[in-house]
């Protein structure tokens, strides 16, 4: 059976997290949903596959309380955005994140990513390295500065890049099948021994709505071009504060830091305890401890 999602109004309260709300941007043919509340400097959290905005959720008011405007958008084509065919590259993706700061005040921002959320996150911290205050890059690996090399399987790769990125393909395969393929994914991505349940209720209705596995195949589909895209935007290090974040359970540190290390001058990097790839939802008081000391006090 189907999943029918309902989609909040523009201004409806969020359930659960008082203080915020959601709210639509029109932009490049796409409309993209966030949830905006808090006071303050601003943070915007990017996610990735296959999660949506509500990875952030026991983070959010953490952060708000420490005196930020939390901002976290739905990747286009995930969670209650919209799915365009097309725009899926991480510097589109990248501005739809822009336009949003944009209309939501302007900068400059704390830029938050993880997995695909994270090489969104770069391509905006790359090309517009001074509406950034800093950056932070989790559990993820930039294309054109590593991520290429560790798509291979046959040189002991993660094989799921190859897979995602034949759309056609690997919709086929998983179509009426989203649970079946995605609930293992959900228990092995965080240490949380109810995380399978607590993703089966938050995200896995939105993949397996109508083109939702399609939707988030299509951020693998342009990988490899974002990867040259990447290396012919390079003219030098990123000149904001990076910090380097992997969950003690996560992908590998080693192999985050080491891309961060050829783009980034300026670099910490910390290991979230108890905490895998969702680090945010396993242990989001270290999370926002470790952030708000990164990023500093506000105003």
């Amino acid at each position: 059976m189907r999943h029918v999602l309902k989609y909040p109004l523009p201004e409806d309260a969020v359930a659960g997290l008082p203080g915020f709300v959601h709210r639509y941007a029109d932009v490049n043919g796409a409309r993209v949903h966030y949830v905006i509340g808090g006071a303050g400097p601003k943070v915007v959290l990017l996610h990735g596959f296959p999660y949506t905005w509500m990875l952030w959720h026991e983070l959010m008011p953490l952060l708000a309380g420490a005196g930020y405007t939390v901002i976290a958008p739905d990747l286009r084509g995930l969670g209650h955005s919209s799915k365009p065919e097309d725009g899926y590259d991480c510097l589109t993706v990248a501005e739809d994140v822009r336009e949003i700061v944009r209309v939501s005040g302007g900068g400059p921002i704390n830029l938050v990513g993880v997995d695909i959320g994270a090489m969104v996150a770069y391509a905006y911290a790359s090309r517009h390295p001074q509406e950034l205050s800093t950056f932070v890059f989790a559990e993820s690996l930039i294309p054109g500065f590593g991520l290429d090399e560790l798509m291979n399987p046959a040189t002991g790769g993660y094989w799921h890049f190859g897979f995602h990125a034949q759309v056609d393909l690997a919709s086929m395969l998983t179509e009426g099948k989203e649970a079946a393929y995605l609930m293992p994914w959900y228990g092995m991505m965080s240490a949380a021994p109810d995380a399978a349940e607590r993703a089966k209720a938050a995200y896995l209705p939105h993949y397996a709505a109508p083109g939702g596995m399609r939707a988030g195949f299509k951020h693998y589909e342009t990988l490899v071009a974002d990867g040259h895209a990447n290396r012919a935007a390079f003219t030098g290090k990123l000149p904001m504060p990076v910090l380097v974040l992997s969950g003690e359970r996560g992908i590998p540190h080693a192999q985050t830091r080491g891309c961060v290390e050829q783009v980034a001058a300026i670099i910490e990097a910390d290991i979230v305890p108890q905490a895998a790839h969702t680090f945010a939802s396993d242990n989001p008081v270290w999370v926002s401890e470790r952030l708000t000391r990164f990023f500093g006090q506000p105003n």
